[in-house]
């Protein structure tokens, strides 16, 4: 068998997989998480309950998250969350190692998923209209008044995955939010995970990534014409602990 023929196989077995692996995840959860949807008043229940489903993923493709800096994160404290997106395996790293509650900024389009997109509301989930600019931002509004006591909204500054691997420039969007819900900005840094998917991949590559948390940045002395001034603070500090060669060599 050519190196050709054995590297389409491995790939193949690879997809089919993960794709057992995300659906059995999925069916197994779905209804403990969208029945503690409905009943917790607070949506930290079913936040929880979903950690369970991303550390299954991470299980079965053999990937480890690592994190440091969880020292800055003081508990109960809300926050505003700003972090790099370089691949769907951010999410699952984010989710099983902060050890917080947060919530996160979801396209409108998947609300229309029967009983789970309603079921993302009432967890608190933020949904936007990313074609129109003024919506998005009024629900990110209202999101902000469903929040509940110290949970957190998560923002990848970027909007999408880098494309590249390279840090891209920051939207306005979580720092706006910061400014006038008054919280603080907790940025984080996410080294290795485009190695393990990248943006437009299908097949996953096992090994570490590290999430890196840095000290939390007050919004307090910043206003709304100084909002450009907070970007390049924040995307200075998680570009300094950005490592795109992480790791330096990869685990077999």
């Amino acid at each position: 068998m050519s190196d050709v023929t054995m590297n389409s196989l491995v790939r193949g077995i690879k997809i089919v997989w993960v794709g057992f692996w995300m659906s059995f995840a999925s069916i197994l959860l779905f209804l403990p998480i969208t029945l503690s949807a409905f009943l917790s008043r607070t949506g930290n229940l079913p936040f929880s309950i979903s950690k369970a489903w991303a550390w299954i993923m991470l299980k079965v493709t053999w990937v480890h998250p690592e994190i440091k800096g969880t020292e800055h994160i003081r508990k109960n404290q809300s926050y505003i969350i700003i972090s790099n997106h370089q691949s769907q395996f951010d999410i699952l790293a984010l989710v099983t190692k902060l050890g917080m509650q947060f919530r996160w900024i979801i396209k409108k389009e998947l609300r229309k998923i029967p009983l789970f997109g309603y079921a993302l509301y009432k967890s608190r989930n933020i949904y936007i209209d990313r074609s129109d600019r003024e919506k998005a931002v009024e629900s990110i509004r209202e999101g902000v008044s469903r929040l509940p006591k110290g949970a957190s909204i998560m923002f990848f500054a970027e909007g999408t995955r880098s494309p590249d691997g390279k840090i891209h420039p920051f939207k306005k969007g979580g720092f706006i939010t910061a400014l006038e819900a008054g919280l603080p900005i907790l940025p984080i840094t996410v080294n290795g995970s485009r190695k393990i998917l990248p943006k437009k991949g299908v097949e996953f590559h096992s090994g570490p990534i590290e999430v890196i948390v840095s000290s939390p940045i007050a919004t307090g002395d910043y206003a709304p014409e100084s909002i450009d001034d907070l970007i390049e603070k924040t995307r200075g500090i998680i570009v300094s602990n950005f490592n795109p060669h992480y790791p330096e060599e990869r685990p077999i």
